[in-house]
């Protein structure tokens, strides 16, 4: 193999391996501002858009002993890495390809398994980290709140309803 191949097919392997995700879109059409636009949404995530052959990617893909997803190595395809957040990413692109309406996501590898467009599409329309974590906080804030209403209204029954201060529980 051509020394400079090998070069490439390395660095591929070397960005599958440190990242726990792997989404490939099809770039047909898309021109080099909008595709500058894309990459520049995709670091604000924390995650890279390469263009690499597609032969070159699947060599890359079986060393790294991930899933066989060669069918959907064909035409104009672009890869992207990063180093946590898949959510992050699959936003950007799906912003991305609501306003151009020219990428397309072929198939992801999170944390290898493989993922269909649809499903990667799903995961970006999901709320971010932050708003998932508040909700999930509020949620177990409200059980603690009800629990001391359901106290507080016991303890108003128990005198009374009188508004001096109820002793300690």
């Amino acid at each position: 193999m051509n020394p400079d191949k090998s070069i490439i097919i390395d660095d591929l392997l070397a960005r599958v391996n440190a990242s726990p995700f792997l989404i490939v879109i099809d770039y047909t059409k898309v021109t080099v501002p909008e595709f500058s636009e894309l990459r520049a949404k995709l670091a604000e995530s924390g995650a890279q858009c390469h263009v690499a052959k597609n032969n070159f990617m699947r060599k890359a893909l079986s060393q790294a002993g991930l899933p066989d997803i060669s069918e959907h190595l064909a035409g104009q395809t672009a890869f992207i890495t990063g180093q946590n957040d898949v959510i992050a990413a699959a936003k950007a692109v799906n912003t991305f390809a609501k306003t151009s309406k020219k990428a397309a996501y072929k198939v992801a590898l999170v944390d290898g398994s493989v993922l269909t467009p649809e499903a990667i599409q799903a995961l970006g329309e999901l709320p971010s980290r932050d708003a998932l974590l508040a909700k999930l906080l509020g949620t177990i804030n409200a059980v603690g709140s009800a629990l001391a209403r359901v106290i507080q209204a016991y303890v108003d029954k128990e005198n009374g309803g009188s508004s001096e201060e109820a002793p300690a529980v």
